[in-house]
């Protein structure tokens, strides 16, 4: 068997036994071609953490083998934070970073995808499906050692996210038939949550960072525009309260994210010692990939995840390393092109797309040629190394909700040109592509600078659609400018982007498929536009993305999302390209590493620790 079919047949295996068994399981290290072929897919047993009460507070409790206190571990970021303030993030990274120093009421245990409490120690659910009970932990504490209770829950979702400061996409993804939900306390360690209905991914949603009264309600009182600014990364370490297992200690442009141990943190070991392990968390603002790879080899760095084309010469090295090789299956993000299906105009009444280039765009003959000019498989070959498969719908191919109905095509020029026909496109002698009113097609085709793997995606679209006769001018631009054209100016042609996702819950996608969602980006509007200028199709997804939230039970919310990825199919406002295999490289001197596909290789990070003999 070739490894390009074996990594098929791993890749299907996978989502046979995640769509059997509804729970995320883990594949281990990629093995030699030698013995490759006898590797099973196998669950990880990570002791997941218990409640227990000392001394009238209620701790989380490690159950993974006691480790040595001190050291520190560094990984990367391609790119700096815009903020760290958990309620403005608008970006991964900056999510990221904040996402250490905050923690919310529920997680998500990284091996089955249940729910289970992290901030609260436990809660209930009405037989109706709309009364929230949540029991927070007594005695716990915020990195400056006042108490965390009810009033801070109450304060995060009543006055932040229901009142819509920062970023309002969790507000947004939580009306339901026009209303939002009501929070109310109980004394100080209860709190209560009613939705107006029924709402599935509600329990999933309290996995929202919580944040401390004290601090946030000054600037809260100030106004939305104040909040914006709020926790910026200006704002000076020792300002910081925090909840998680880390604290800012010092950000230093272009170069570092370093975070210090909170020891007010409410996770203990076995001999009731409190956690976290590590002294530091350092996060060496990288640049781009090929700076991060130069980064781990000459090991500054202690995990990296490697791209599909570097896989091979890694695990030649592996015997002889201070590093191992975990394999983590499909990505559970997207990667995708998406064309600017924008016609509307700006407030200045400029086009934001050429009225030209709006013809096409909304032409799906035009959408489908393009997607069948392109050569997925292909791209897997030559820029993942095989390691990967291709993709043709919205959810991952780890995803329990994976619409398995929606069939694989390959690259066909012949079909392609026979839609663009339909649609009075024509090639003139030389080969190149014109519409029926004798327009050259050529458009800008975008994508973020430092990606690696992006930017030679791009180079293999270019060319694809080039084939057809189109002219592409392809433009790799840095991260924040090109986030501005898709959300603030809308400015855009094409582009190459990934989107993060859940294999347990497509709601997370609610503000990319809703026509007036904040992330609605291949047809977006401002706030004042609404839902303006909304196509039946968009009408369509609205529809799936509201029944399939407020049904509760797994087999009929499958039905509407199984209808949203196949009007995403049909429709091809986003062109799904491939999904790489997760391969993590790890210095074998930290222990307690619990790999998983749901969440990685630091889920546990309080846990982890360095054993320096290595």
């Amino acid at each position: 068997m070739t490894r390009r079919g074996f990594w098929v047949l791993v890749i299907l295996a996978l989502v046979v036994l995640l769509c059997k068994a509804c729970i995320v399981r883990d594949v281990p290290p990629q093995k030699t071609k030698s013995d490759i072929t006898k590797t099973k897919l196998q669950k990880v047993n990570y002791p997941e953490p218990e409640n227990i009460t000392l001394n009238g507070t209620d701790y989380l409790q490690s159950k993974a083998p006691v480790g040595k206190f001190g050291g520190s571990m560094v990984l990367s970021t391609v790119g700096d934070p815009k903020t760290f303030n958990p309620f403005n993030c608008k970006d991964n990274t900056s999510s990221t970073m904040a996402g250490v120093m905050y923690d919310g009421l529920l997680t998500t245990n990284p091996i089955t995808g249940e729910v289970v409490p992290k901030l609260a120690k436990g809660y209930t659910i009405s037989h109706d499906g709309k009364v929230y009970t949540i029991y927070l932990r007594k005695g716990i504490k915020w990195s400056d050692g006042k108490p965390i209770t009810s009033d801070d829950v109450v304060f995060t979702w009543q006055n932040i996210i229901f009142g819509g400061m920062g970023d309002t996409s969790t507000r947004d993804s939580l009306v339901i038939n026009g209303k939002l939900p009501t929070v109310r306390k109980y004394g100080d360690y209860t709190v209560v949550f009613v939705t107006p209905e029924p709402y599935a991914p509600f329990l999933r949603m309290l996995s929202t960072p919580i944040a401390p009264k004290h601090i946030f309600q000054p600037a809260v009182k100030k106004g939305a525009t104040y909040f914006d600014s709020f926790l910026s990364t200006t704002t000076k370490p020792d300002k910081f309260v925090v909840s998680g297992a880390f604290k800012l200690k010092e950000y230093v442009p272009a170069q570092r994210i370093v975070y210090e141990r909170n020891p007010n943190y409410y996770e203990i070991n076995t001999k009731d010692q409190k956690l976290p392990y590590l002294n530091k968390l350092i996060y060496l603002i990288v640049g781009d990939q090929n700076n991060e790879v130069l980064k781990f080899e000459a090991k500054e760095l202690d995990i990296i995840s490697l791209q599909g084309s570097r896989v091979a010469r890694y695990k030649s090295l592996e015997p002889h390393s201070d590093f191992k090789l975990y394999n983590l299956g499909p990505d559970t993000g997207t990667m995708y092109l998406s064309l600017n299906l924008n016609t509307r105009k700006n407030d200045k009444g400029e086009y934001y797309v050429e009225p030209v280039k709006q013809k096409w765009f909304n032409d799906l003959n035009f959408r489908t040629a393009a997607d069948y000019a392109l050569d997925r498989k292909n791209m897997v070959l030559n820029i993942a190394n095989g390691i990967g498969a291709p993709l043709y719908t919205a959810e991952s191919l780890n995803s329990i909700y994976l619409n398995k109905k929606l069939k694989p095509y390959g690259k066909n020029l012949a079909k392609a040109k026979i839609y663009l026909k339909k649609s009075g496109f024509y090639t003139d002698k030389k080969g190149r592509l014109f519409d029926k009113n004798g327009n050259r097609v050529e458009f800008n085709l975008y994508t973020n600078a430092g990606n690696t793997e992006r930017e030679a995606i791009g180079v293999m679209v270019k060319q694809d659609l080039e084939d057809l006769g189109m002219k592409v001018n392809f433009k790799p631009i840095e991260f924040n400018s090109l986030v501005n054209k898709l959300v603030s100016t809308f400015d855009w042609d094409m582009v190459i982007m990934g989107l993060t996702g859940s294999p347990l819950e497509p709601n997370g996608g609610k503000n990319v498929w809703m026509s007036d969602g904040r992330l609605h980006m291949f047809n977006m509007r401002t706030p004042q536009e609404g839902k303006a200028g909304i196509l039946p199709w968009e009408k369509e997804l609205d529809t799936m993305f509201t029944k399939g939230a407020l049904a509760t039970k797994f087999e009929d919310r499958k039905v509407y999302y199984d209808k949203y990825q196949e009007i995403i199919y049909k429709e091809k406002p986003m062109i799904y390209i491939y999904s790489p295999i997760r391969i993590v490289a790890v210095r074998n001197k930290f222990k307690n590493i619990y790999p998983s596909s749901l969440s990685g290789i630091t889920h546990n990070i309080e846990e982890i620790y360095e054993n320096k003999r290595y």
